[in-house]
C-alpha cells in the first residue's frame, strides 16, 4: 500500500474513531504533500512524501523548544504528540552506527581527505539516504568528524 492511500485510509479510521489530534495531523501532511505536489507539478513518490514529513518533523522539534523556553508545556506536549504521529509514517531511520560506517564508506570511495570536499560528502550521502529520517546536521557533524 503507498503512502498515500495509507494516509487516506488513517484519515477514514481517525474520523470513524473521533480522534480529532490524529486527523488534524493528517490533514496537515497531505495539505504539505499536496502543496509540494503543486509547487513540482507532478505527484510524489513515497521517498519525496517522506522528505515533506520528515520537513513537518523537524518543523515541530523547532516549535517545542520555542515553546519550552516560553514555558508553555502543553503546547509543548501537544506538537511531540504530533511528531509521533507523523513519525509512525516514515521509514525507520538508520542508527548511529550505519551512518557513521556509510560516510566512511563513501569518504574511502571518494578518496576525500580534506574538508575541502565535504560538499562532495554530503551530497553523496544525502543522496544515498534520500527517503528516510535524517537529520542533516548529525551526517554535517559525522562528515566534519571523519575529515578533521
Amino acid at each position: 500500500m503507498s503512502l498515500s492511500n495509507r494516509l487516506t485510509e488513517d484519515l477514514k479510521l481517525a474520523m470513524k474513531s473521533r480522534d480529532q489530534l490524529r486527523m488534524d495531523v493528517i490533514r496537515m501532511i497531505k495539505a504539505a504533500v499536496l502543496n509540494k505536489e503543486v509547487e513540482l507539478k507532478r505527484d510524489l513518490d513515497d521517498a519525496e512524501m517522506s522528505r515533506v514529513m520528515t520537513t513537518l518533523v523537524k518543523q515541530r522539534r523547532e516549535s517545542v523548544e520555542q515553546f519550552e523556553k516560553a514555558q508553555r508545556l502543553e503546547l509543548a506536549a501537544k506538537e511531540r504528540k504530533e511528531i509521533e504521529i507523523i513519525e509512525s509514517y516514515l521509514p525507520k531511520p538508520p542508527t548511529h552506527q550505519e551512518l557513521e560506517s556509510l560516510v566512511e564508506s563513501i569518504i574511502s570511495e571518494t578518496g576525500s581527505s580534506s574538508m575541502k570536499d565535504m560538499g562532495q560528502i554530503m551530497k553523496a550521502v544525502m543522496a544515498r539516504v534520500a527517503g528516510q529520517p535524517i537529520d542533516g546536521k548529525q551526517v554535517s557533524d559525522l562528515v566534519k568528524g571523519k575529515l578533521s
